[in-house]
């Protein structure tokens, strides 16, 4: 018996294993990306009980975004096989309602258990869309060569130490050089394209990320945070949902993609 329970162990962790391929996470972001483009959900494979959430509200998968159609004009994906999880930062300019939406899935056993996207549209902060398009577009994400990939650990480091320095600013932060930040749709590396112009200036105290969830990627080497910004949104000081996109190339942040939600028109500010 116990051998037998072994082998039905074992058994099911290879079957695990096998659903978090890399080329099966990028089969389920093809076809979340079909599904959103189309407006049709059930082109997902979801679990029976998945969750699904925009900007931290729990929502009926049959009644929110993805059952709109919307015209994806960029698209740029993690795909974490330690955890799991897949991650996609779409833009959306042309369409008739503009987005920027980013999007982590989770699964299990091949099946979606959730789901989970910060969507920004017109009044989120400093969205501009077109802009959004424009920088995103010209910026290199291309795989990182094996030899030259950073650990996991490095990555989310990396990562953590840039929201970390938002609330002390004596944090060291492993900026590269040159690198540029896109919030919303500002973008800072498009006069002074050499040098680094990541840096962030410390917020009122007292000022700490507590909640972050990660996707992490070390052949695309970059890390997607979930986290709640505090600060920001002067209707929500304890946090509104944000996503911080961050690109680590030689143990070094090349790029940062902020996207924020507010509950008022540009978080009142």
């Amino acid at each position: 018996m116990a051998r037998s329970l072994l082998w039905t162990g074992v058994a099911f962790a290879s079957q695990a294993a096998a659903a978090c391929t890399r080329a099966s996470l990028q089969e389920v972001t093809a076809a979340y990306l079909q599904a959103q483009a189309s407006g049709k959900p059930s082109l997902l494979p979801l679990g029976a009980n998945v969750t699904y959430l925009e900007n931290d509200a729990t929502v009926d998968i049959a009644k929110g975004l993805l059952t709109q159609a919307i015209a994806i004009d960029f698209n740029r994906s993690l795909y974490d096989t330690e955890a799991c999880a897949a991650f996609t930062e779409l833009t959306a300019a042309t369409n008739k309602h503009p987005y920027v939406i980013d999007t982590k899935f989770l699964l299990a056993d091949g099946k979606i258990t959730h789901v989970e996207s910060v969507i920004a549209d017109d009044g989120d902060w400093l969205f501009n869309a077109k802009n959004h398009l424009t920088y995103t577009s010209k910026e290199s994400w291309d795989p990182i060569p094996s030899a030259k990939r950073d650990t996991r650990a490095v990555i989310k480091a990396a990562g953590d130490a840039y929201l970390d320095s938002w609330g002390d600013g004596k944090v060291p932060v492993p900026y590269g050089t040159p690198c540029a930040r896109l919030e919303g749709g500002i973008y800072t590396g498009d006069k002074t394209p050499t040098t680094n112009t990541c840096k962030m200036p410390e917020f009122p105290q007292p000022f700490k990320i507590v909640k972050r969830s990660y996707v992490v990627d070390e052949e695309g080497g970059a890390v997607a945070i979930f986290n709640e910004f505090p600060f920001i949104d002067k209707t929500k000081p304890n946090g509104t949902a944000s996503v911080n996109f961050v690109r680590v190339e030689g143990g070094k942040i090349r790029y940062i993609h902020e996207t924020t939600v507010c509950a008022t028109k540009n978080c009142g500010r």
